[in-house]
């Protein structure tokens, strides 16, 4: 069994993840670290576990008990944490923060199995992609790998709330947030620098812009994104080179419908539809932010890192059908 730990465990994404390693046939939880709630049942935190388990959190970090630990800090948090503690070298470690994401003076692989699955099953430490990254990077990565991002790319994504974290904001409470729209951080939210740096990746280059406009959604889990690209590719060539593109992913997978949010939430699935108008190529693609824009592919991460199955633990159903 992988031992594991995980940091920052009161959150949303430390529930879902408890949630999904709780089911998960090879990890044990070792430990889950909330300072603010040691002591506390975490069922009386995270209450859909009530009757599944009776692990309490705690204040204690022993990294010497476990194989993996996972980060869900805040962004900019862990990277602070390291400063001031030690983790054992052979501990691996996965962060689902944004701290590490960027290549720079650091070792921590781009956890986006799409792209670095065999860089990842090397290595000891993991960034976690963002959640709007990983939906955005999903529609545009074949395209990149077809060569077709030389204008700059118009993208629309609507995000749950859960994506703003389970402390209370200005924003996220109901009343705000019921029957509301609204965007926020157009052109200039953080996770394009991760986007552009993985297309590029693909591509071999990127000079056009990713015009972001992130919106707030008044729903609580997911994320839809359209994307529009500029080019006078035949649709057939672009559709070929996307299933192509996906065919070995195990939870990324073309659709020939139209596709909605419904099918993915819940699960660690990620869906993409291309549709051809004129010279533009509009792509939709749809995740459970929570899952595969953060616990879900968090764990399939560690499931290659350890060399088990992909799946594991995470053939999970869509909470509509």
């Amino acid at each position: 069994m992988i031992k594991v730990g995980i940091l920052g465990a009161a959150g949303y994404t430390g529930g879902e993840l408890i949630r999904v390693l709780l089911n998960h046939p090879e990890a044990e939880i070792v430990f889950a670290n909330s300072e603010s709630n040691a002591g506390n049942l975490v069922s009386d935190v995270h209450e859909g576990l009530i009757g599944e388990t009776d692990l309490k959190f705690t204040d204690e970090m022993p990294f010497d008990k476990v194989d993996v630990v996972f980060f869900c800090f805040g962004h900019g948090k862990s990277e602070q944490f390291l400063k001031e503690h030690t983790i054992p070298a052979n501990v691996k470690i996965i962060d689902l923060a944004q701290d590490f994401r960027i290549k720079g003076d650091h070792d921590y692989v781009y956890g986006l199995p799409e792209i670095n699955k065999e860089e990842i099953a090397q290595a000891q430490h993991v960034a976690n992609p963002g959640c709007f990254a990983t939906c955005i990077q999903v529609a545009l990565l074949p395209a990149a790998n077809l060569n077709l991002l030389k204008e700059d790319v118009a993208v629309n994504a609507i995000t749950g709330s859960t994506g703003a974290g389970q402390k209370p904001g200005a924003t996220t409470h109901f009343s705000w947030r019921n029957n509301n729209l609204s965007i926020y951080k157009p052109f200039q939210h953080q996770h394009i620098a991760e986007i552009r740096q993985s297309l590029k990746q693909v591509q071999g280059y990127l000079d056009a812009d990713i015009d972001f406009i992130p919106y707030r959604g008044d729903f609580a889990r997911g994320i839809f994104c359209t994307a529009v690209i500029k080019t006078p590719a035949l649709v057939e060539d672009v559709i070929e080179g996307y299933k192509e593109f996906y065919a070995d992913a195990a939870f990324t997978h073309y659709s020939d419908k139209p596709i909605d949010l419904k099918q993915v939430v819940n699960t660690n699935k990620a869906l993409v539809h291309v549709e051809k108008y004129g010279n533009k190529l509009l792509v939709t693609s749809a995740i459970d932010n929570l899952l595969k824009g953060a616990v879900g592919q968090a764990v399939q991460n560690m499931n290659i890192m350890f060399g088990i199955e992909e799946t594991a633990g995470l053939r999970l159903k869509a909470s509509a059908f």
